[in-house]
């Protein structure tokens, strides 16, 4: 939602005002994060674009923002994927299919989808950064010929902390999907890559002139990734980032989320790096 484009109270109203929203279906996708598909007011599509967020209240609880993980080429519902990190989502945990609640959104700069048409569309994303990237993901899919090649590579804690593993095997053996993966460390059930998600990056056989990159992770992660992209001979003007770091009311007004000059509700969640490079010490 682009804020300078509200004009009346009528807009700016409906800017803080909840719709009310249900719950269509709730699935577990790790210890610590469950999926949520809802569905707004008679179906209506939410307008999203990847890389955005949505604010979500329980009434009587309080309000979070989250990421959206499903592509806007999903109609009639979207989809969301929840880390359980204090009381609301621990009331959250505890709703089931048809439980009304409250949304906002979509807020934020997203994927500008146009500046990736035509291209090789690399991905990495480390920890619950797939949840954001999911929607990308899907959009190129759901889109294939709009797209070149699509790479993937995906970083995670351990092989019990994969987020949408019955996803994550129609990637492996899909024949249009270059999908990496691994974990820090694995179970002992674990056959795959174990390392760090930037142990990925070397071996990616990239047409670096027609690749564009969107990463998303921990903050830990960006400035060594950057590192291995850059190492790898891919320029800034092909690299973008999805910062989710402390936001909190969607619209710039509370500051959590500001980094220097840039309030990442706004300004992000996705920025291209050339425009954010200045800030990178403050990641």
């Amino acid at each position: 939602m682009n804020l300078s484009e509200l004009k009346t109270p009528a807009e700016l109203e409906d800017l803080y005002h909840p719709v009310m929203a249900e719950i269509k279906e709730v699935k577990r996708l790790s210890a610590m994060e469950t999926y949520y598909r809802v569905e707004l007011p008679g179906g209506e599509d939410l307008g999203h674009m990847p890389g955005q967020f949505v604010e979500l209240s329980i009434f009587g609880v309080g309000e979070a923002p989250f990421s959206v993980s499903s592509s806007p080429t999903l109609k009639g519902s979207f989809e969301l994927g929840v880390r359980r990190a204090g009381m609301l989502t621990d009331v959250l945990l505890r709703q089931q299919p048809g439980t009304k609640i409250g949304i906002r959104g979509p807020f934020g700069n997203g994927i500008d989808v146009e500046k990736f048409k035509g291209k090789d569309v690399l991905i990495v994303a480390g920890g619950i950064g797939l949840v954001p990237m999911r929607s990308m993901i899907n959009y190129v899919i759901d889109n294939r010929d709009q797209f070149g090649k699509l790479i993937i590579c995906y970083g995670s804690k351990s092989d019990q902390d994969l987020l949408f593993t019955d996803e994550l095997a129609q990637w492996e053996t899909d024949p249009s999907i270059d999908y990496h993966v691994t974990v820090d460390q694995g179970s002992g059930s674990w056959k795959g890559k174990t390392g760090v998600i930037t142990t990925l990056i070397p071996g990616l056989d990239l047409d670096l002139p027609n690749t564009v990159c969107c990463i998303c992770g921990p903050p830990i992660m960006y400035r060594f990734v950057l590192l291995s992209l850059k190492s790898k001979g891919m320029s800034d003007e092909n690299i973008y980032m999805s910062l989710e770091r402390r936001m909190k009311c969607g619209v710039g007004k509370c500051g959590h989320c500001q980094i220097n000059h840039s309030y990442v509700c706004q300004d992000g969640p996705v920025y291209h790096y050339p425009d954010i490079k200045s800030l990178q010490e403050a990641l």
